[in-house]
């Protein structure tokens, strides 16, 4: 800090530290400067930099910087243009696939396309089928949610290598719907306990089906108005979370199939909890013939995926375990007669062919739209953190308003079409990039493939036992329940983030899937707000020989400036902390300041009381000395001599006591002249050690009418204990902001407000010599 008002530092260089305003060289042109040779160019780095410039306040930077408001832009004018580029740009966004198709390099992509888009048919096709079944619909729907949705993605998608189609979370979220609006009990025929599974059936299709074009409407709807952002208020634990916990509901829910029990219908809150105690209590029940299928089964998957895993490197496509397990149990159910002699359920009727389109029931609207946002929701959150995943992985861009556009066309056509909803699968995604897929023409044949089935193959897999889904179904979970490593791993590097995940889990278990994902968001943005409202407040000290101002708690080397104190929050200040904040600076200045303004005021309150009683002690004196100096005694004289010596003696005894009336009212003026207002030393109060405190406002990224209230109060109480506020490194926006809302005024100005906290720092220490001076004077002298 130079006399002359001017900032100056030796900063020695590092591979950590840029030369922020001036390098000695930086005269020399780029081009000789690239040409240096290296050992030159050492040379340069271990030459110090030298940093000048002048103090500089927000008034001196407007000026100096030329600064105005930016120009706004009116995107609506773009919006209303008509043009050819104008109306080709909109088909391409809107219709992704006209932008890329005429550009497909067939012979280097196609190939891989069709071996991609074959190798995730042949896993579409037993999960299509097994997740049915989890959303308490007859298995050929399954393949119909394989087919449209996919068909549909492939004409407006913006990610190349996601799976769209059935998936675990998406069809368990259906199977609650289902199952709680249509459970078994509705449909017992009158003369026994059995099952109409017909109509029951029939309703649940109706149900499933308007709730996909209830869940398309929504996410259509969200797209266009560019609400795509809308998933960031899912972070990346709460997701992993509500998917592992949903992962947890689909296994439990598998476990009937799996032990061949016949289970009341549950939901609502606690109802994983009553399905679990019913198959404790009914195991006993279990059909030994499905178990040991289910076992087989699901032995079988676990070893082909071991040899996936260990002959990856050796294998042009994985082997399709799920395929060759459904072909094979089809075969062996239908040669040995699994049904008829060991009571093994099977799948049942698959009709061939396409049904017609149906229209939904507008009258179920009210009864879906909760469950219908909150599957829109998830369904996206999962799209979408997928196709970012691999969008920066091959280097290319996903449009999330567009892909909420592209998944709620495909639930909206797949909902007429009779499909239920759905999202993207990670296993699908997976095999179809490492197979070889590059863009949704992989999609585009698996569908195809799957259509090939439903007209021709479907039929084919009625004597497909139920627990061979079951199986596929969990041995498919392995990867979300994995997820539970999660707890290790945040445990060590963020308790806020666990503690997201664990009331995400528990609250899902608890409460299903619907208010489960509720109370996680709710919790998740609760959270947000108690962080910002418990903020790591610090005081900050100088780096020796720098510039640099850090927290003293956390630098040993960093000291606080004597008579200057330096306060800085790492949060916004808004309404939920300004009164935290306004608390914790008055703590850590180390003055009770509320106390001493109060014994201030107190003692000002008893001066003025004391000058009121010393001027009613003296008016009555004034008075009788006023009386006795305008009564004249006149004695009256017959003679004129007399007289007129008596006008003489008269005139004065009358002119002395005017001067002396003179000389008391003036003596009276300056005794209840109105005082200056006293120092706190002069009242005999303490005084602080320190002369003015700068608050470090850079992480402030907006002000609300109740952080100007607080930051004006913290002017003025400050200032009543003889110590003047600074503000530094405020951004442009934040003093916009303080403009528009009244903050300044003639006595806080922008010359309050300093580019840094160094500036700050020095002008204080400069104008510190005669006590607080407020910057417009300070310029002055």
């Amino acid at each position: 800090m130079l006399r002359d008002g001017t900032v100056s530092s030796q900063v020695r260089p590092s591979k950590y530290r840029k030369d922020p305003f001036l390098l000695r060289d930086s005269r020399r042109p780029k081009d000789t400067q690239a040409l240096l040779s290296a050992t030159q160019t050492m040379e340069l780095q271990k030459q110090d930099y030298h940093v000048e410039r002048p103090l500089m306040n927000q008034e001196q930077l407007e000026e100096l910087g030329r600064w105005g408001s930016a120009p706004r832009t009116h995107h609506w004018r773009t919006w209303l243009q008509c043009s050819h580029a104008r109306t080709r740009a909109l088909l391409t966004q809107h219709l992704p696939i006209l932008g890329w198709l005429p550009h497909y390099p067939v012979r280097d992509w196609l190939l891989g396309d069709l071996l991609s888009g074959l190798s995730v048919a042949i896993m579409q096709l037993p999960q299509g089928l097994a997740y049915a079944l989890l959303a308490g619909l007859p298995p050929v729907f399954g393949l119909y949610s394989s087919f449209y949705p996919v068909f549909i993605y492939f004409l407006f998608g913006t990610s190349r290598h996601i799976s769209v189609g059935t998936f675990a979370v998406m069809s368990v979220m259906v199977g609650s719907v289902t199952e709680s609006l249509a459970p078994d009990k509705d449909f017992l025929l009158d003369s026994n306990s059995t099952v109409n599974e017909t109509a029951r059936d029939a309703t649940r299709v109706q149900l499933a089906s308007t709730l996909s074009v209830l869940v398309g409407l929504f996410q259509v709807g969200l797209g266009l108005v560019h609400f795509g952002f809308v998933v960031t208020y899912l972070s990346e634990p709460l997701v992993r979370s509500y998917t592992t916990a949903a992962s947890v509901q689909v296994f439990v829910s598998q476990l009937k199939y799996v032990f061949g029990l016949q289970l009341e219908s549950h939901s609502g809150p606690l109802s994983l909890i009553y399905t679990v105690l019913e198959v404790c209590w009914k195991l006993s029940q279990s059909v030994i013939g499905t178990v040991v299928t289910a076992v087989v089964a699901g032995v079988v998957l676990v070893v082909v995926k071991l040899l996936n895993d260990k002959l990856q490197r050796y294998l042009p496509l994985p082997i399709p375990g799920e395929l060759l397990t459904l072909i094979g149990a089809t075969g062996i159910s239908y040669g040995v007669g699994l049904k008829q002699r060991f009571g093994v359920d099977v799948v049942g009727n698959i009709p061939a062919g396409l049904v017609p389109p149906v229209a939904p029931n507008p009258q179920l609207f009210v009864k879906l739209v909760g469950n219908a946002f909150a599957i829109a929701v998830v369904g996206f959150a999962i799209a979408i953190s997928l196709g970012k995943i691999f969008a920066l992985r091959h280097g290319y861009r996903v449009d999330s308003n567009q892909e909420l556009v592209a998944l709620g066309l495909s639930n909206l056509i797949g909902g007429i079409f009779q499909c239920f909803p759905v999202s993207c699968s990670m296993s699908r995604s997976l095999v179809q990039e490492s197979t070889g897929g590059n863009t949704q023409v992989a999609g585009a044949v698996s569908s195809l493939f799957i259509l090939l089935i439903i007209l021709k193959l479907g039929e084919l897999f009625q004597d497909l036992p139920r627990a061979v889904l079951a199986a596929t179904i969990i041995v498919n979970l392995k990867g979300m329940l994995m997820q539970f490593s999660d707890i290790c791993s945040l445990w060590k590097a963020n308790r806020m983030d666990l503690l997201i995940w664990l009331v995400t889990f528990v609250a899902t278990i608890l409460l299903n899937l619907d208010l489960g994902l509720a109370v996680a968001v709710g919790f998740s943005l609760l959270l947000v707000v108690v962080r910002t409202q418990l903020p790591h407040y610090s005081v900050l000290g100088q780096v020796s020989d720098t510039d640099i101002y850090r927290d003293v708690a956390e630098y040993s080397d960093a000291r606080e400036v004597p008579g200057v104190k330096v306060f800085r929050s790492s949060a916004t200040i808004y309404f939920a902390n300004a009164e935290l904040y306004s608390d914790t600076l008055k703590q850590r200045c180390g003055v009770d300041v509320d106390h001493l303004i109060s014994q201030k005021k107190k003692l000002l309150k008893k001066q003025e009381l004391k000058l009121k009683h010393l001027q009613k002690d003296k008016l009555p004196q004034e008075q009788a000395t006023s009386s006795r100096d305008n009564s004249l005694s006149i004695n009256v004289n017959t003679s004129l001599g007399d007289i007129k010596s008596n006008d003489v003696e008269g005139s004065k005894t009358k002119a002395r006591p005017e001067n002396e009336l003179e000389e008391v009212v003036a003596s009276g003026q300056e005794d209840f002249k109105a005082p200056d207002v006293p120092t706190l030393k002069a009242l005999g109060l303490p005084q602080p050690d320190f002369h003015s405190l700068i608050l470090d406002l850079g992480a402030l990224s907006f002000v609300d009418t109740v952080c100007i209230k607080s930051l004006k109060n913290i002017f003025r109480d400050f200032r009543e204990i003889e110590v003047e506020v600074y503000i530094a490194s405020c951004h442009s926006p934040v003093v916009t902001q303080l403009e528009a809302g009244r903050f300044f005024d003639a006595s806080i100005t922008k010359q309050h407000l300093f580019v840094s906290v160094h500036d700050a720092v020095t002008f204080a220490l400069q104008h510190s010599r005669s006590g607080p001076v407020s910057p417009v004077l300070a310029t002055k002298l």
